[in-house]
């Protein structure tokens, strides 16, 4: 008798920070630079930990679904703090941008909008910066998001909307619980929320799963998605495990991840 030795195991999968993914989208370095004064015109309640801040920014040129800026506060002192953040606006929105920000415990840049900012104040602004999570509209989109992973995610769904375009998209959006749900008020049957903590009487509680992923991988558009994650660390780890898990491939998985 023949003993034959075991293939080794396959490596387990372990995704990068950013996969590689062909068509990235140019930015234009010299606009990106400039800063720009930026004045606040509207504050609106999310949930209790997060509102949204409306920006007049008369020069700004525009952006994508899925980019980002550099936001400038300059104390009295001269003391400057810097942060990027996911702009949450479609670009049709000429001449102001939003921005939706989780108040964060301990944080001077969240602190301030959340316990000082006021209609009237201003800050510096610059970008839009990376093409790499920017989705011009031209391809399915799947999007999955966890707590404020959804801002980028809600420009595009916002971008899908204003322009009434026929490519397809869906969103799978995880919150703790429906009072933690941002943009609950204008989500449509794009999207499939889940809740982790707790949920409106009969709908399960629980973290996202293969349950959530797979039909929408079983059921794909011609061509195939493209596939935007963004959320926390642990949470973009997981979700991009369920798509490869699922079928989708490494190459068409973009991640943004935070903290």
């Amino acid at each position: 008798m023949t003993e034959t030795t075991p293939p080794p195991a396959s490596p387990a999968f372990v995704p990068p920070s950013r996969f590689a993914v062909p068509e990235r989208i140019a930015v234009g370095n010299q606009t990106a630079a400039v800063w720009q004064t930026a004045t606040l015109t509207e504050i609106r309640r999310e949930t209790p930990h997060a509102s949204t801040f409306r920006f007049a920014v008369p020069a700004w040129a525009g952006h994508l679904p899925g980019q980002h800026l550099m936001l400038r506060l300059t104390a009295e002192d001269g003391y400057a703090a810097q942060r990027h953040y996911s702009i949450a606006s479609a670009p049709g929105d000429s001449g102001h941008i939003e921005l939706t920000l989780d108040h964060v415990e301990g944080g001077e840049v969240s602190g301030w909008f959340h316990s000082v900012a006021k209609p009237g104040d201003e800050v510096e602004l610059r970008g839009p910066l990376s093409g790499f999570f920017a989705w011009p509209g031209d391809r399915p989109a799947l999007l999955i998001g966890a707590g404020s992973g959804v801002v980028p995610l809600m420009s595009m769904v916002r971008h899908h909307r204003s322009h009434d375009l026929s490519v397809p998209l869906r969103m799978l959006v995880s919150a703790r619980s429906p009072e933690e749900l941002i943009y609950a008020r204008e989500l449509g049957a794009e999207t499939t929320p889940v809740f982790t903590r707790s949920a409106p009487s009969g709908a399960a509680v629980g973290r996202m799963s293969a349950a959530h992923v797979a039909p929408l991988l079983a059921e794909q558009p011609p061509g195939g998605w493209e596939a935007y994650v963004c959320g926390s660390n642990a949470f973009a780890e997981h979700a991009s495990r369920l798509l490869v898990a699922a079928g989708q491939p490494v190459d068409r998985i973009r991640i943004e991840r935070f903290g």
